[in-house]
């Protein structure tokens, strides 16, 4: 079973959904966790109080992932009450809007770049120097099933962005481990969450779902089991790997 006693993980964009999910779970196992929320101060709130649930010494941090001076502050919070970072997952992203691309302004291509790709340079960036200091650092970043099949109607932004995060992945992988930083990803299928209440109708949830040949939408949970065995041990020797978590959707 999987102990990350001592570990202290860092979530970004773990107030609601799948980085909910995996900070619960890291807590769950012993991890002490940093909770991270910007705008959703409420939802992030909860999340911390569901990790503190697990006894374990926990922090929450607030701020926007895309401002390099917000993303200072927030490290060095980090930094003062634990000293290092072992297991750093850019989960933070979202689609913004679906647009097509004839009536996609700049500005918001440019937005979901910024909280998609940008944010993951930020932060990595940032949290570098706490890595380091630790023996087996890992960076997990959250990608997309869009990166591979172009998205939903709509997402053509975003699933550049998401397949930006796809080879950000592969090219961190090669740098880190000169560190002994292993760098790896996850590409979420169609996971109930509140991205999907926000940005997929009824009508096309129901489409793609008829799609999994799983039979089912996923769930958070899901995705965090599988951030789990990437920060552990059992994955020792997968680096630039992008884990395929769709249930089915996208075979080779």
């Amino acid at each position: 079973m999987f102990s990350f006693e001592d570990k202290v993980v860092w979530v970004t964009g773990s107030s609601t959904g799948i980085g909910r999910s995996i900070a619960t779970r890291f807590a769950e196992f012993g991890a002490r966790v940093v909770v991270h929320g910007n705008n959703n101060v409420n939802e992030a709130e909860q999340t911390f109080s569901e990790v503190k649930k697990f006894g374990n010494e926990a922090l929450l941090v607030l701020g926007d992932v895309t401002d390099p001076s917000q993303v200072s502050e927030m490290i060095n919070k980090i930094s003062d009450q634990f000293e290092k970072i072992d297991i750093l997952i850019n989960n933070a992203g979202t689609m913004v809007k679906r647009s097509k691309i004839e009536d996609l302004d700049f500005a918001t291509w440019q937005k979901i770049f910024d909280i998609n790709v940008s944010s993951i340079f930020h932060v990595t960036k940032g949290a570098l120097p706490l890595l380091k200091k630790v023996d087996n650092g890992i960076v997990i970043n959250t990608t997309s099933i869009a990166a591979r099949n172009g998205g939903g109607g709509g997402s053509v932004a975003y699933a550049a962005a998401k397949g930006a995060v796809s080879t950000l992945t592969r090219g961190l992988a090669k740098e880190l481990l000169e560190y002994n930083i292993r760098v790896n990803g996850i590409a979420p299928g169609v996971i109930g969450t509140p991205f999907h209440e926000r940005y997929s109708s009824s009508e096309l949830l129901d489409k793609m779902t008829s799609q999994i040949p799983l039979g089912r939408v996923g769930v958070p949970e899901d995705i965090a089991g599988v951030a789990l065995f990437l920060a552990s041990d059992y994955s020792s020797y997968l680096v630039g790997e992008i884990i395929e978590a769709n249930g089915g959707m996208l075979m080779d």
